[in-house]
């Protein structure tokens, strides 16, 4: 994007590195370890932006006129959040909630710009087909998903066949809700 300073990525995804170089924006990468622990009677947009956020107040030596990009993407089923499984056996329990069912996918941004936070989230609804466990089972030995959000990634295996429709942004089931990131980013260079 034209007239807009690099931005520091704060995020190992791969995927979202790809959606910012998909929107031709300048980015390096630099991440620090954030507690992406919270408390317990928030909302699931709350968590996303509160994590998001929480990300991002680990850059507040920051000065001059960087922008730090920092998001995080939670599943939200039956009042349930669903982050990241801690090993196989969880993320077959998750894919086997999500089976059969629709979930919400909502990704908390949080931009920080000469000392401004622009903080905002998205919210897509993801419809599954019912899944069969050895599906499930032979998509988390072959993908190893323990670095997703309710234990899958769209533009993998169990997305491309298992995912009937989608209401809202795909790039935010992806991790990133790039129209509104994007659009938010081109207001800084006004």
């Amino acid at each position: 994007m034209q007239g807009l300073p690099v931005v520091i990525l704060a995020s190992k995804s791969p995927r979202r590195q790809e959606l910012m170089r998909q929107m031709d924006i300048d980015f390096r990468v630099v991440l620090k370890e954030v507690d992406e622990s919270y408390p317990a009677d928030l909302t699931p947009e709350e968590v996303a932006l509160y994590i998001a956020e929480k990300k991002a107040q680990a850059f507040d030596e920051l000065v001059n006129d960087e922008i730090v990009l920092t998001a995080d993407t939670i599943v939200s089923i039956d009042g349930d959040i669903l982050g990241k499984p801690e090993n196989s056996a969880h993320a077959v329990q998750m894919l086997q909630q999500l089976s059969g069912k629709v979930h919400r996918v909502i990704t908390g941004v949080c931009i920080v710009h000469q000392g401004r936070i622009n903080k905002f989230f998205d919210v897509s609804e993801v419809f599954f087909r019912k899944l069969t466990d050895a599906e499930i089972r032979s998509y988390v030995e072959r993908y190893q998903p323990l670095d997703k959000a309710g234990a899958y990634g769209i533009q993998e295996w169990v997305g491309v066949t298992g995912i009937e429709r989608i209401n809202g942004s795909y790039t935010n089931v992806v991790g990133l809700p790039t129209e509104k990131v994007y659009q938010q980013l081109k207001r800084l260079v006004k």
